[in-house]
């Protein structure tokens, strides 16, 4: 893997190591990781008890003089919409937080909700529309000018902040991945070209000098081949898995493929819904779960309803944590057809519940699951078919995979998220003292 070493902390390069050890792996069996060698630090973990963690960011900032955080976001963790990107957000603010770092986030305005809000010892500024938050917190950001040992980070998810034309302190970007075709998914014709636009010409060249921090080593792929940011500019910090992601129960006695995530074109739910009614005429008492809320909902629905599907496929909508944990413990795989990932959160979480996945061979989803070792990855919705009635009728390759899968995830922590990131943070305040 090609990734720029040095601006990656010890935490990320072992992760790196192991995610290379799966790759690389010999023979028919799954690559085994030694999980002894890991620090204590790195192990799955609470904020609150994380306590060698924090004295380890504690240190990193200290060394660097930084002691403030702002980050720019386009969403708040309680918007209604909000996914992945404003969960590893807030992972990471509250681990720096824990830390003794001052974060303060910045996001537009979450309707009903109130303006500010601190949430596990950061704070939380929340105004103006969907919109209107780019400039106005372009506008903010210059009125108050940066500070001795202070920091920005700015998350480009979809539409970026150009904090390079505002902001002259050190200053980190967390790009998941290329937006791409998302445009025309989600927007009407001429907006969609405007967002192509802003996302293809005139953000790169604006940002090629900047640090840009990225979930997965394809997503550092593509941002570097189809954004043209230097490659010695785009770090890879893999992303965490929550602690109450581990396996329990007793599987689904019936075939049952859970699918999590938003309700929005991109997931493409439409064609997993295609993929599961083909694979009932191979496994009839299968049984399907697709958790998640969205605008898509309608949409969806009809296509169940016109397949007849209510009886076996069902859309609870958003769940509890231990709701989500026990489905996936039900569960005899994952699945996802989304089209874009920056990584693929719910496959790795699946995984720590020992559960195997099949998705989409998509940048995100190549670094998430290993194909044949902890997974399947597949071209379209025939290709999610076929490993979907392979898989469900296969119980030594459904066990092969989830161990693997499950001795995988223990890689993935928070902890070694937040000192891989945070290491980029001090870098950039380095390099500009």
């Amino acid at each position: 893997m090609a990734h720029d070493l040095a601006t990656l902390g010890p935490a990320t390069l072992d992760q790196v190591a192991a995610t290379q050890a799966l790759h690389d792996g010999q023979g028919s069996e799954p690559a085994v990781l030694d999980v002894a060698g890991l620090a204590e630090a790195d192990r799955p973990s609470d904020p609150g008890r994380s306590v060698d963690a924090s004295a380890a960011l504690r240190s990193m900032a200290e060394e660097a003089g930084l002691r403030r955080v702002k980050v720019v976001a386009w969403r708040d963790l309680d918007d209604p919409e909000a996914g992945g990107s404003e969960l590893h957000a807030h992972r990471i603010a509250s681990l720096w937080a824990a830390a003794g770092i001052e974060v303060a986030v910045r996001t537009s305005a979450v309707p009903g909700r109130p303006e500010m809000v601190r949430r596990s010892g950061y704070d939380v500024r929340r105004r103006a529309g969907r919109y209107a938050v780019f400039p106005a917190a372009a506008l903010e950001a210059r009125r108050l000018r940066c500070r001795p040992g202070e920091a920005l980070v700015e998350i480009w998810n979809g539409m970026p902040f150009f904090s390079p034309l505002w902001y002259r302190g050190p200053r980190v970007v967390f790009l998941h991945h290329v937006h791409a075709e998302m445009w025309r998914m989600v927007l009407p014709g001429w907006l969609a070209r405007v967002g192509e636009t802003v996302e293809r010409r005139l953000a790169p060249p604006l940002y090629r000098g900047s640090r840009v921090v990225t979930l997965s080593e394809s997503s550092r792929e593509e941002i570097v081949g189809m954004l043209r940011i230097p490659a010695e500019h785009v770090s890879v910090a893999l992303p965490g898995v929550e602690q109450r992601f581990a396996p329990g129960g007793r599987r689904a006695e019936e075939p049952l493929v859970v699918a999590v995530g938003r309700l929005v074109p991109v997931k493409r739910f439409d064609l997993l819904i295609e993929s599961l009614v083909r694979v009932r005429r191979h496994h009839p008492s299968l049984r399907a779960v697709i958790v998640g809320e969205g605008y898509e909902r309608p949409a969806l629905e009809a296509l169940r309803a016109q397949h007849h599907a209510e009886d076996w496929l069902s859309l609870p909508g958003r769940l509890s944590d231990d709701e989500l944990v026990e489905w996936y413990r039900r569960a005899w795989l994952v699945a996802s057809t989304s089209q874009r990932e920056g990584w693929g959160m719910t496959l790795t979480e699946a995984g720590a519940c020992g559960t195997p996945a099949v998705a989409s061979d998509i940048a995100g989803h190549r670094d998430a699951v290993v194909d044949g070792r902890t997974g399947l990855l597949v071209d379209g919705a025939e290709g999610a078919t076929e490993a979907m009635v392979r898989l469900l009728g296969d119980d030594a390759l459904r066990t092969r995979l989830g161990r693997a899968a499950l001795e995988r995830s223990r890689w993935f922590t928070w902890d070694a998220t937040a000192r891989a990131t945070l290491q980029a943070v001090v870098t950039e305040v380095a390099r500009s003292s």
